[in-house]
């Protein structure tokens, strides 16, 4: 149900391989999610991560409701914080760059999942929808919070407040992913930029990958006090001969691009 790849060096792809079922987060697949991103978090031989679908039709439809539906106790995993049971905390625990390949529709729980990608590239065929209004449960993996902070409260919304579906194009228009791509040219994109990422150094990655994160969570000016604290204690480290060594990569890259 689950799919681990190292298709190039330094980059991972996680596949949710449950197509006929839309690639619903049945209990067994979330387990299984956060397994794998702690191996991937700790191999020193990854350092970037593709997250993505099986199939045309799902990136993936969030929990598995049929599965709940039989399970009294299951509507727990809703507000479940442990990375086991909450998917978007598997993700966001990770300290790698992610980047979320939508192949088909993100919905409610599945949404969260998308949100919690550092990077969004999406099909022509995604459509992302928020659908806790309409099943009638309040979200507890992020999105009330985080679709707001992407999108702006008024467009949140009428999201949240409708259950509407958002296409791929209305989603780049309004800035919540990076791309939309043609279907054939979904993975081969988003290979292609993490085989960008992976050409960083490791701890770099990690480092200004925190460094936004943590920043944002908190006001401007502390933000910045955050930067600038990190930024001494980083650059401390940093020697005259390899900002030199690397000054030559980046001139050369540059003339290529």
């Amino acid at each position: 149900m689950l799919l681990v790849e190292k298709p190039l060096d330094g980059v991972a792809v996680v596949t949710l391989n449950r197509p006929d079922a839309m690639n619903a987060l049945s209990k067994a697949l979330r387990v299984a999610l956060r397994r794998a991103f702690i191996e991937l978090d700790g191999d020193p031989a990854v350092k970037v991560i593709v997250l993505t679908g099986a199939g045309e039709r799902a990136f993936t439809a969030g929990l598995d409701l049929k599965e709940l539906s039989s399970d009294p106790l299951g509507m727990g995993a809703a507000n479940a914080t442990d990375p086991a049971e909450n998917p978007a905390r598997a993700v966001l625990a990770c300290r790698k760059p992610i980047i979320g390949a939508i192949n088909g529709v993100a919905i409610t729980g599945g949404f969260e999942v998308a949100l919690a990608c550092d990077v969004l590239i999406c099909s022509e065929n995604a459509r992302f929808a928020d659908t806790h209004a309409r099943v009638g449960i309040t979200p507890g993996w992020g999105l009330s919070q985080k679709l707001s902070r992407a999108i702006g409260p008024y467009r949140a919304k009428e999201l949240s407040l409708t259950g509407n579906f958002l296409s791929a194009q209305q989603a780049y228009d309004w800035g919540l992913v990076n791309r939309v791509v043609a279907p054939e040219e979904l993975m081969p994109t988003a290979l292609k930029l993490a085989a960008q990422m992976a050409d960083i150094e490791a701890d770099m990655l990690v480092t200004y990958k925190a460094m936004i994160d943590d920043g944002y969570d908190l006001a401007m000016g502390e933000g910045l006090n955050l930067e600038h604290e990190r930024s001494v204690a980083h650059n401390a480290q940093v020697t005259p001969e390899m900002v030199a060594q690397r000054r030559a990569a980046v001139q050369a890259r540059g003339r290529s691009q």
